[in-house]
């Protein structure tokens, strides 16, 4: 059940990338693989009870536990970090009045940029210690990796692929924006 939110303030509201995120997980063998990307940008435009968001993860700074994996996925068999250095994501039209939100927005991996429905929850804005307002923006998507040409995988003895082609990518944002 959505419930209206307080109206987000007009203006331009920063990311605070200390206290935010953008993890993605993906089925693996017999379980779920996680990892995250430790370097984020983001703005959210909002006009009324409209936003926009627009917010980049650098590839370098996918984080997986190990340094080896963490290698590999910045290689052109994954996200190729040379060649592709920046996940990006904008998104317009996100209606601010409820608590829940859903936008549709581009995301592009891999220099592919593709359409993606997102949903998640908006926080009403709260004021900080230091006198800054700040809201809470948490979405999800899922997308399929081979539409951006992430393509590797290793089959199984059955024959079957050990990595799902299905990503679910999880936000959870903070933003700021200055007293």
């Amino acid at each position: 059940m959505s419930t209206t939110v307080s109206p987000v303030l007009t203006g331009t509201w920063q990311l605070d990338p200390v206290h935010s995120g953008v993890d993605f997980e993906v089925v693996y063998l017999a379980g779920t693989f996680k990892g995250k990307f430790r370097e984020l940008a983001a703005q959210l435009g909002v006009e009324g009870e409209q936003a926009r968001l627009e917010g980049t993860a650098r590839v370098s700074s996918v984080e997986v536990g190990d340094e080896n994996l963490s290698a590999h996925l910045q290689s052109p068999d994954f996200f190729d970090a040379e060649r592709h250095p920046e996940l990006q994501f904008t998104a317009e039209g996100i209606d601010l009045g409820r608590s829940e939100v859903a936008a549709r927005g581009e995301i592009t991996i891999k220099g592919v940029t593709r359409p993606v429905d997102v949903t998640g929850t908006i926080s009403s804005p709260i004021a900080d210690p230091q006198g800054n307002d700040r809201i809470g923006l948490q979405l999800t998507a899922v997308v399929d990796r081979t539409a951006f040409g992430v393509n590797w995988n290793n089959p199984l003895p059955s024959g079957e692929p050990s990595l799902a082609n299905e990503v679910r990518i999880i936000t959870d944002l903070q933003f700021v924006k200055s007293a």
